[in-house]
């Protein structure tokens, strides 16, 4: 395939990209392996995005040891701490999704599985109307690998309720045939009779 030669209206130039990170201060620190900052993401230039974006503040995968600083620094910043928040154990994976209180969730969660949980995340949702669906959303795509969460979570080839999602939303959605699992289970009993 052929590369497009550089016009006037097409120049071969790296694109410009949507967002710049920012650090603004390092907020929290071990001492011999992590540091925690706090920064933000500046929209690249050209024009305004039409929408508003869908995370106020997000953090990934922080050390739990991490969690009073961050959550007073969050404060401090004026940020709330609604949200959805993820406890992960020691190899990152998600063990506890949730909503609600952020740091009083995941405090909460710490103590009841205080060997097994080492990092959290969480994100604050710019409008509170969507955090059950990210929250709904994390806990579909995590399946097994949740602890708890056992209303939302889906082990296998079983959908979720789609009321989980906000009003408005269009779908698809699997469904098994009308009268399909009454007529297997008839014939495994005429089946079973000698």
């Amino acid at each position: 395939m052929a590369k497009a030669k550089p016009t006037a209206k097409n120049p071969a130039v790296k694109r410009k990209p949507l967002a710049t990170k920012t650090v603004l201060e390092e907020m929290y620190a071990d001492g011999n392996r992590w540091t925690v900052q706090y920064g933000e993401l500046r929209r690249g230039q050209g024009r305004p995005l039409k929408t508003e974006h869908l995370f106020r503040v997000i953090g990934e995968k922080i050390p739990y040891a991490a969690l009073p600083k961050v959550k007073k620094h969050l404060i401090k910043e004026g940020h709330t701490f609604q949200g959805v928040y993820i406890a992960h154990d020691s190899m990152g994976c998600p063990r506890y999704i949730g909503r609600g209180n952020i740091f009083a969730r995941l405090e909460s969660r710490k103590k009841t599985q205080p060997l097994e949980l080492e990092y959290f995340s969480f994100y604050v949702v710019s409008e509170k109307k969507h955090e059950r669906e990210v929250e709904s959303l994390l806990i579909r795509a995590s399946g097994f690998l949740l602890e708890s969460n056992d209303r939302k979570k889906r082990v296998g080839i079983s959908p979720g309720n789609i009321i989980d999602y906000e009003a408005g939303t269009f779908f698809y959605e699997r469904q098994h045939k009308k009268g399909a699992a009454k007529k297997a289970a008839a014939k495994k009993h005429v089946a079973k009779k000698p």
